[in-house]
């Protein structure tokens, strides 16, 4: 089996001496090449680059960020040979994920520990036996997503994180804390909710202040503590929506708390939810945030989501 490991040495949790046990245990079952991010962006190429090589294989080691690269680059690949009708997943290279950021929300979505060398031998056992499954993504416009995407707050509060972290502060829960209540309180216009969701034969909603779209659960983790506002999204489904009308006080520290709580996601007269959404836009009448997989990806007034089944085969 021929593989690329494509790597981002900044991965927050590897050293140079944690990468080379990884390249070593991971050239005792498989025909390994090894490939390093130098920018941003790097690692869609790496990935498109390999696929079109015909590589059986691509391995990560980096945080959702690189996956994401990744997923991108192997989903605009050509690969040399497929037979027609072919899904993606059967004409593109496996993808299996090394833990190596601070959070790992995709790697720990498909079963995975959070630490990478636990991470590492559940991959070498699933390579030995074959363990594999056929996951399905998410499409903002031409990008695809693994997990979540966010229009609104939760963006603007992944681009105060990132600010912070190119200043030099550790990614933390308690920077994204503090990052949340700072947006929330002194940075959002909370009482005029500029968003609307149009979805083919029905009508449309208005007055939404912000959104959360998820192609699995959880959202996200606050440390090991799983955020869920979608609790029933799933690989296998379409995409699930979580949507503020007003971003009152009171219903939205509801809401906060109904996602870290173990019941079945949050309700109330502020919230609206989709299940299993196969394609739905979202229109602002200002330019909102917006990240996907945890990355933020500027400004934006308009972006078309659709689900995209059996997209991509993982090892797990």
């Amino acid at each position: 089996m021929r593989a690329v490991l494509v790597v981002n040495p900044k991965a927050t949790t590897t050293s140079e001496r944690s990468r080379d046990v990884l390249v070593r245990a991971l050239r005792s079952e498989v025909d390994l090449s090894v490939r390093y991010t130098r920018r941003r962006g790097h690692a869609m190429d790496l990935a498109r680059e390999a696929a079109e090589e015909g590589v059986d294989l691509v391995v990560t080691l980096g945080g959702d960020g690189t996956v994401n690269e990744v997923v991108n680059g192997l989903m605009a690949a050509e690969p040399p040979t497929f037979r027609t009708g072919d899904t993606p997943a059967e004409r593109l290279p496996a993808l299996a994920t090394v833990p190596g950021g601070s959070t790992n929300v995709f790697a720990r979505a498909l079963g995975l520990p959070r630490e990478w060398p636990e991470g590492t031998s559940m991959i070498l056992e699933g390579l030995r036996l074959g363990r594999s499954r056929t996951i399905g993504l998410g499409r903002a416009d031409d990008r695809y997503f693994t997990f979540c995407a966010g229009f609104g707050i939760d963006a603007a509060v992944i681009h105060r994180v990132e600010r912070a972290r190119r200043k030099g502060r550790v990614s933390t829960p308690g920077l994204y804390l503090r990052s949340t209540v700072g947006q929330y309180f002194f940075a959002s216009d909370r009482r005029h909710p500029a968003i609307s969701l149009e979805r083919p034969g029905e009508q449309a909603e208005s007055g939404l202040a912000t959104v959360i779209i998820q192609n699995t659960a959880p959202w996200t983790y606050l440390g090991e503590r799983e955020i869920n506002p979608n609790p029933e999204a799933s690989f296998d489904l379409g995409l699930d929506v979580l949507a503020m009308r007003q971003l009152r006080v009171a219903s939205t520290a509801r809401t906060v708390t109904q996602s870290f709580s173990r019941n079945p996601g949050p309700r109330g007269r502020q919230v609206l939810q989709l299940h299993d959404a196969a394609e739905f836009t979202l229109l602002s009448a200002r330019p909102q945030a917006f990240q996907l997989d945890g990355d933020y990806l500027g400004e934006r007034q308009k972006v078309r989501f659709t689900s995209v089944p059996a997209a991509l085969r993982v090892i797990c």
